[in-house]
């Protein structure tokens, strides 16, 4: 070695015209891609360093690198390690797609994960990719997304699993799959040797299925304990919780919730189709609004001048300690319900929803407008032939039921008769 200097190297470079090769002797070659020189610097082409060889009685070639990433004097040590292992008798080509294979093959859950979601096309519903995007985000990848996956073993995945178990099977039992299907998508892209999760079976570690939490349906005593005590949970705490029984609307609906969708002026609030949860059929969603009888319209005025000048009606309440959301987290007011004891049995948010659907219920309410005024599907031909909103009676019933409500926080007892008119 010793032909080349860096003064040829740079003439080269700067006249842009592909080189197939220049030998510095001893089989170290310089290549270069037709390409452009500007500033000092080459910004298209590729300039390499190529050893050539012969092995087995067969010419062989391995890339050293690129150059000026790698120098004239450094390019020469390398050829020089390289040709000591030769005379060992080794191949140092195919050494090194080795070791390129193994460095993928070290690639992390986290990676792999990624990767599945960036191939897995047409072959997977975006709602499903989407769904595995959350679970990879929540539960997955904070416990194994760093490991390598080649390396994850049975044991990783059943404590994967026993651990997320503690807080939900179902949610258990949906991250077993997506693990699986990720793993699959690995073997068939030679990252990983197997798919540890076909040996295991996701009954064999969560055992027994635990029966199904029932919803609790909150009494009129028990109503009147918890409205008059709420504040206990912190103001914006019980004005969400109190919102939510006063519309019968989903948590996740009113953490959505913006400043815009919600008109004080005519009491109406207009849930977007984004926000709705989705029915399993592919029927598209409507925008859905619900009116805001006085009582809860108030809380809602109550809410915006706690939450200063955000666009959202729950913002997050550290504003910058999560770069994830704007608002409270999901587990906000369930949190919040778990700390404080209010003296009745424990409910969750969702736990209002039912409980309104129940009193409306006792009320005497027609079923078809009780169930819109929960945005509940209503199932056989009702929705075919019945395209009206109700808008007008859910308004009448929604100010009655907020009225027992305001009635239970005060501790007033009244003779309201359970028959509630609905005018033509």
């Amino acid at each position: 070695m010793g032909k080349l200097s860096d003064f040829q190297l740079q003439e080269w470079i700067k006249a842009g015209k592909a080189i197939a090769g220049k030998s510095d002797g001893g089989g170290l070659t310089f290549t270069l891609s037709k390409g452009k020189f500007t500033n000092g610097k080459l910004t298209a082409g590729k300039a390499s360093w190529v050893l050539r060889y012969r092995f087995g009685g067969t010419g062989r070639e391995v890339t050293i690198g690129n150059y000026p990433d790698i120098s004239l004097k450094d390019a020469r040590i390398e050829a020089t390690k390289f040709r000591a292992q030769i005379d060992k008798g080794i191949n140092v080509a195919a050494d090194k797609r080795k070791t390129k294979l193994a460095d993928r093959n070290a690639r992390t859950f986290m990676e792999l994960g990624a990767l599945y979601l960036e191939k897995s096309g047409a072959k997977v519903k975006e709602s499903t990719r989407k769904e595995t995007g959350r679970y990879l985000d929540k539960d997955i990848n904070p416990r194994i997304g760093r490991l390598p996956a080649a390396d994850i073993s049975g044991a990783d995945i059943i404590n994967l699993i026993e651990q997320i178990a503690k807080r939900s099977q179902s949610v258990a039992r949906r991250t077993f799959e997506i693990v699986s299907v990720i793993f699959g998508f690995g073997v068939t892209r030679q990252v990983v040797p197997i798919n540890v999760c076909a040996s295991l079976k996701v009954s064999d570690i969560l055992g027994e299925i635990k029966p199904r939490r029932q919803r609790i349906m909150l009494t009129e005593d028990e109503l009147r304990v918890i409205l008059p005590t709420m504040h206990n949970l912190g103001n914006e705490n019980a004005l969400a919780l109190k919102i939510l029984l006063g519309t019968c609307t989903r948590k996740s609906e009113l953490l959505k919730a913006r400043w815009d969708e919600v008109d004080l002026i005519e009491g109406i609030w207009t849930i977007p189709p984004a926000n709705i949860k989705r029915r399993k059929s592919a029927k598209p969603v409507e925008p859905f609004r619900i009116p805001l009888s006085p009582t809860v319209l108030a809380w809602f005025k109550q809410l915006q001048a706690l939450g200063g000048a955000s666009e959202y009606v729950l913002p997050a309440r550290k504003q910058g300690y999560s770069k994830k959301s704007n608002t409270v987290s999901r587990s906000t007011l369930n949190a919040a319900l778990a700390r404080v004891s209010i003296g009745v049995r424990d409910f969750t948010p969702h736990d209002l929803r039912s409980t309104a659907r129940s009193h409306l219920g006792a009320m005497g309410v027609d079923i078809i407008i009780a169930e819109r005024c929960l945005n509940h599907e209503l199932g056989g031909l009702v929705p075919i032939y019945d395209k009206h909103d109700y808008l007008d009676k859910r308004r009448i019933v929604l100010e009655h039921w907020a009225t027992f409500l305001e009635d239970c926080e005060k501790g007033i007892k009244r003779n309201i008769t359970n028959v509630i008119p609905l005018h033509a």
